[in-house]
């Protein structure tokens, strides 16, 4: 039996119909994106569970073997590429997947399901959204990156073929850089995928314009 990930539940509604599975960076906590759930301006009538797991705590090679939050270890940070582990995203993606399957126990069907995650968590989107054997309502990527595209290519699933996709990035972003973010979309462009790509002045962060337009998505694949 897989151990389900601690996380935050926050409802905008009772009986929820909707859930957003939102995935923090790395050495964070599902504490970071609580804040913005008001600030989406999502429909009172829109019932959604959003739920903020926390990562496991794993030494991570390129921060000197500190024991932190991480969805998997990550070996190299070269400018274009990320040298990441491979084993520990499949045990991250099963046990974002029990989420998943947790939601669908609970009466939310697997296309009101959003799975979205911030830099490594992005990441983790990307590989949970496109693999997941579903359709889903939809995958959101920020500031973040496709951790292994031979991997992605080889475990996607037809399923979410359709499933529209919201990417967003920093220009100025000097911890996964903007040309990582352009990499997923092309990526994806290529593999015919529905993609959304917003990029803004920024750094490593989110900004209120961006929250904004996260919210008018979101009520879009919610609906």
């Amino acid at each position: 039996m897989i151990d389900i990930l601690p996380s935050i539940e926050i409802e905008t509604a009772a009986q929820p119909t909707h859930a957003v599975i939102w995935l923090h960076g790395l050495g964070a906590s599902g504490e970071d994106f609580v804040p913005i759930v008001p600030e989406l301006n999502l429909p009172k009538d829109l019932a959604v569970r959003f739920i903020f797991p926390h990562a496991p705590q794993i030494p991570v090679t390129i921060n000197a073997g500190y024991v932190m939050p991480a969805w998997y270890d990550i070996l190299s940070l070269a400018k274009d590429a990320r040298q990441v582990d491979l084993v520990g995203i499949e045990q991250s993606r099963v046990q974002i997947n029990a989420l998943i399957e947790r939601e669908k126990s609970r009466g939310i069907a697997a296309d009101h399901i959003v799975v979205a995650g911030f830099s490594q968590g992005g990441a983790m989107a990307y590989s949970v959204g496109l693999t997941y054997p579903e359709r889903l309502a939809g995958v959101m990527a920020l500031s973040a990156y496709i951790p292994s595209v031979d991997g992605l290519a080889s475990q996607r699933h037809t399923a979410n073929q359709q499933t529209p996709i919201f990417v967003a990035h920093g220009t100025q972003d000097p911890v996964v850089g903007l040309a990582l973010g352009e990499q997923a979309v092309d990526w994806l462009q290529q593999h015919a995928y529905p993609v959304e790509w917003h990029q803004y002045p920024m750094q490593h962060q989110v900004c209120w314009e961006q929250i904004q337009q996260i919210g008018g998505w979101l009520r879009q694949v919610l609906r």
